[in-house]
């Protein structure tokens, strides 16, 4: 799916969200009207209509007409519905606001994903046609690139960074990072995703992109007073419950792999956040945050 493909389903999808619904005449006008259009072709009825069928098989997003209203996105409840699909529609419409050139690009300030637009189409384009991918691929730990061919069954967006998660022939399940990429192309093999096999199965359990298949554990969480509304807002994780509440905290709960990116996360929370329980990860934590402590010890007092 070439990257010009990519933003015309972007453009198209944020003009239906948009309209509620629209007729294909004004779809077709502001077509015309759109920067990625600059010769200001028409749209063909069979040109959308191969638009709209790869609208729904990559993004499983439903385009319908209505014959006296017009075309109008189908499953939208469904869309709101699911955390992904709503945040992905959201983002596409801000992306489809800034290419047409708003005069307010410069006073809207976002987070930048790496190299997720230079890899992202082709990506999504091999798991809809169930083709495998030759990756060139260096790990952050790693002196040089290695190249192999990967199925890719799944992407994930996770902290300012896209992740595919991919079979290969040494792993059924490998995680890798879209910016460490150093070249990606088609071939000719094609895959299948395994019977019954669901994405969030295999992340349900886990905080971020660590694939670690280590025991599920309660871990109860002490948060600051002050912070506990940030927790209510943006759980860490779907599965966060609030427990009971005392002076000057409350407490919450999380059934997951405590894996080492979840650790970080607490950390990153100081002494925000208290580990109650399991002890060997509050020990963990407690012996982590000594560490840090000792390489601030030699700083001196302010003189007076």
């Amino acid at each position: 799916m070439a990257k010009n493909y990519f933003n015309r389903y972007i453009w198209l999808i944020d003009l239906i969200q948009r309209s509620g619904h629209i007729s294909f005449e004004n779809i077709d006008r502001a077509w015309r009207r759109s920067s990625l259009n600059p010769d200001g072709e028409r749209l063909s009825e069979r040109t959308f209509f191969n638009h709209k069928d790869a609208i729904f098989d990559t993004f499983g997003i439903e385009i319908k007409c209505d014959r006296s209203l017009g075309y109008y996105i189908n499953n939208e409840e469904d869309i709101e519905s699911d955390s992904l699909k709503n945040w992905m529609l959201q983002s596409l419409s801000l992306n489809s606001i800034m290419n047409e050139g708003s005069d307010l690009r410069d006073r809207i300030i976002c987070e930048d994903i790496p190299s997720s637009q230079k890899w992202l189409p082709d990506i999504m384009a091999a798991m809809r046609d169930g083709k495998c991918l030759m990756m060139t691929y260096q790990g952050f730990t790693k002196d040089s690139p290695n190249t192999f061919e990967i199925a890719p069954y799944c992407l994930k967006y996770f902290k300012q960074r896209w992740y595919i998660l991919a079979r290969t022939e040494k792993f059924p399940e490998g995680i890798y990072s879209l910016d460490r990429i150093k070249d990606l192309h088609p071939t000719d093999h094609t895959f299948k995703l395994p019977k019954g096999y669901e994405p969030k199965d295999t992340f349900r359990k886990l905080y971020g992109v660590i694939l670690d298949k280590g025991p599920v554990e309660t871990v109860i969480l002490r948060v600051e007073e002050s912070q506990v509304k940030y927790y209510r807002t943006l759980p860490l994780h779907h599965s966060q419950e609030e427990l009971e509440s005392g002076d000057g905290y409350t407490d919450f709960s999380y059934r997951l792999v405590p894996t080492f990116d979840f650790s970080r996360e607490i950390l990153s929370k100081g002494m925000y956040a208290e580990v109650i329980s399991p002890l060997w990860l509050r020990r963990e934590i407690a012996e982590e945050m000594r560490q840090a402590a000792r390489m601030y010890n030699d700083i001196p007092e302010d003189e007076e």
